[in-house]
């Protein structure tokens, strides 16, 4: 039902996920980032609270990935349903995958990177995601949506997908990159790589803008100016 891969970028401190689904809007549920703390990914049967849970504990308690995610899951019930998987600022992973995941599923961590995914063509998928994050050139965003290309490329999953969304973090509070797409009959992989492509050169000017309004361009919009 869901594949992703949550990573961090060695040269800017980024972090990121990418991820997708045959459910609508993937992007609303599951990816989960905070400035100079974390990426969290929660899928399966999600529940939400995971991602916040293990981000405060990360930055309030200064815990391990593993440790982050070990304490969120027993704290709440219902864990054998749930799959996670969490990057930290120094690139620390950890991941869970419960008795209880959808079809075959499979997670794996990468060099500061973890993929995971259920309802699979075969566990090959997720094992072609860390090398392809590894291997691309570019960006946090850019090598991240080759990992989600190369899954696509071993068989993705077992049926449609229909969501995928990317959320990245630098240096701001606030994402630096936040886009979805919520439903598409096909390709949707595809349709946010087109959404990266367009938002790629724009996206510094719009923290200029929140930063330092004087210094920002103008795109020529109404009230623009």
């Amino acid at each position: 039902m869901t594949f992703s891969i949550v990573g961090r970028c060695d040269k800017t401190g980024q972090l990121g996920i990418a991820i997708s689904s045959s459910s609508i809007a993937v992007g609303a549920r599951c990816p989960w980032v905070r400035a100079g703390i974390g990426a969290v990914a929660t899928q399966n049967v999600t529940l939400p609270a995971l991602g916040p849970q293990i981000l405060d504990l990360l930055a309030d308690e200064k815990l391990t990935p593993f440790n982050a995610l070990s304490r969120a899951l027993d704290a709440n019930e219902w864990s054998e349903y749930r799959q996670v998987t969490v990057i930290d600022s120094q690139g620390r992973t950890a991941f869970f995958s419960g008795k209880e995941a959808l079809g075959t599923y499979h997670a794996v961590a990468g060099e500061q990177c973890v993929a995971a995914g259920n309802m699979l063509s075969g566990v090959h998928v997720i094992e072609a995601m860390p090398a392809a994050f590894a291997s691309a050139e570019g960006t946090l965003a850019d090598r991240l949506l080759a990992a989600m290309q190369a899954a696509i490329a071993a068989g993705g999953e077992a049926g449609p997908v229909h969501s995928a969304a990317l959320k990245i973090t630098g240096e701001q509070s606030w994402p630096l990159v936040d886009l979805r797409v919520d439903w598409a009959d096909d390709d949707p992989i595809g349709k946010l790589a087109d959404l990266w492509t367009a938002y790629k050169p724009q996206m510094q000017d719009y923290v200029t803008r929140a930063l330092n309004p004087t210094a920002a361009p103008s795109y020529g919009v109404p009230g623009d100016e």
